[in-house]
């Protein structure tokens, strides 16, 4: 097949979650599709990313329940862990998802090609690589979802036993009894809540003011004291300037402070694209400075046959869940089918320390720096019946919404919460944001009773001006 031009309606760079969800939900509109993937479809999200990170969080939330059950008359004897065992279930469910997705794939007659791919003029994509080098395939349209990879610090090479990203730590058999995790945003947070429930001394190491930049500040308050109550210990502001091993250990250098002496040090300073050798001459598309492709709300690039979606775009969140819905924006415009593009004012974030962030919509501050007049009421989990029978109270939910003239409370604009599993109660506050209910229309929704959803519907009673339980 080598040097034989195929073509096809639509040719997708790239098998991660916005490159295997633009080919599934293209191919079941009728496209002619194919996907090229130089590792395995799934991409980071499903091998090295969002899956393996959060089978671990579990691991570690077992372990928390099972050192916390005699609260529950139930006796244990001395918790260990055989952090093996974890990473061979980790790949067993990996493997799983890897092949479902796989079957999905050739269900819908999506065609598989094996290798890196660089896009050329005239929508032509070359095969560089791989199994199948030498391949090209023309598409009247073509997708980039190349992705992403871990962004690294000078001064830190990455050795995958002292200086880890998330793509080594994922991959341990045995975890270190101390880490500094150098950046507190989502991913940082993560690793180190998650050594620590596993028993390890953490350090993290924020180079901004405050860890969850972005997050409300509320919500970086719940996690912060939680982190604290655990014996996390949370720089921020620090600049690290490198490290130096030591036999078994490695010395941290923070500027103008002590070092920080750890067994190994997780680098979560975020994610940059996947974008080298992607384009050959005369493609027609924008990369920006820092290399990320330009795309417009219909993911269409400079060149109006070439898309882009996931975490190649500029300025835009790099969640899996964006990805998806970034897939069906392209390939709805590619059908001529009515689109509504992705509001990233609007999109769910999910965060799955212990406690879980989740919020949609402004915080506070971001409302009132754009003019609003705010009403916002929140309302502690302590209160709740579902989380103290859980024995799980910490945590808050929050809400804000555009005051009207009369002072009540009109459109919700934000939703923010920390606290026990608040990652799968984000849905309908994620409703009431995108389809900008009041406070009375979302109020009106009926929770259920005893569940830890109800403490947003308290909220929301509270805010539409007659709570039950909140003034």
């Amino acid at each position: 097949m080598a040097n034989e031009v195929q073509q096809f309606d639509v040719v997708i760079i790239g098998g991660g979650p916005g490159g295997y969800a633009a080919a599934l939900y293209g191919a079941a509109a009728g496209l002619n599709v194919a996907l090229i993937e130089r590792d395995k479809v799934g991409g980071t999200c499903l091998h090295r990313g969002c899956v393996p990170a959060k089978e671990f969080l579990e691991t570690a939330h077992v372990r928390r329940t099972i050192e916390h059950a005699s609260a529950f008359g139930i006796g244990t004897g001395e918790v260990s862990v055989d952090f093996s065992v974890s990473q061979a279930r980790k790949n067993d469910v990996v493997d799983k998802l890897h092949k479902g997705l796989s079957g999905l794939l050739k269900g819908r007659k999506v065609t598989i090609f094996e290798g890196t791919a660089r896009l050329d003029a005239d929508q032509v994509v070359r095969i560089v690589d791989g199994a199948d080098a030498g391949v090209e395939a023309k598409g009247t349209n073509v997708i980039l979802a190349a992705g992403s990879v871990p962004r690294t610090l000078p001064g830190f090479d990455v050795d995958g036993t002292i200086v880890l990203t998330s793509d080594e730590f994922l991959d341990l058999d045995t975890l270190p009894s101390s880490a500094a995790v150098i950046g507190g945003g989502a991913i940082g947070c993560e690793f180190a809540s998650m050594l620590s429930d596993m028993g390890a001394s953490v350090t993290i190491l924020e180079g901004l003011p405050t860890i969850l930049a972005g997050c409300d500040s509320e919500v970086v308050s719940v996690v912060q004291r939680s982190f604290k109550k655990r014996g996390i210990d949370v720089r921020a502001g620090v600049n690290v300037t490198g490290h130096t091993p030591k036999k078994g250990s490695t010395a941290v250098h923070v500027e103008g402070g002590e070092d920080v002496v750890v067994d190994v040090v997780v680098l979560a300073v975020g994610r940059r694209p996947r974008s080298e050798g992607l384009l050959g001459d005369g493609t027609g598309v924008e990369v920006n400075e820092r290399g990320f492709i330009v795309a417009n709300s219909s993911m269409r690039t400079a060149n109006p046959n070439v898309y882009a979606i996931g975490d190649i775009v500029a300025n835009t969140p790099q969640l899996a869940h964006v990805g998806f819905a970034e897939a069906i924006v392209a390939i709805k415009t590619i059908l001529g089918e009515p689109v509504v593009p992705v509001d990233y004012d609007r999109v769910p974030w999910a965060i799955y320390s212990n406690p879980e962030v989740a919020f949609v919509g402004l915080t506070e501050a971001a409302a009132k720096e754009r003019g609003y007049d705010v009403v916002v009421k929140k309302d502690p989990f302590g209160g709740n019946s579902r989380a103290q029978i859980i024995g799980e109270t910490e945590g808050v939910v929050k809400i804000i919404a555009e005051k009207r003239a009369d002072g009540t409370a009109g459109q919700i604009l934000g939703v923010h919460m920390a606290g026990p599993w608040v990652t799968e109660q984000l849905g309908a506050g994620y409703y009431a944001v995108n389809w900008e209910a009041t406070a009375e229309e979302a109020a009106a929704l009926i929770q259920p009773h005893p569940s830890l959803s109800e403490t947003f519907g308290e909220t929301l009673l509270a805010l539409s001006g007659r709570g039950l339980h909140v003034g």
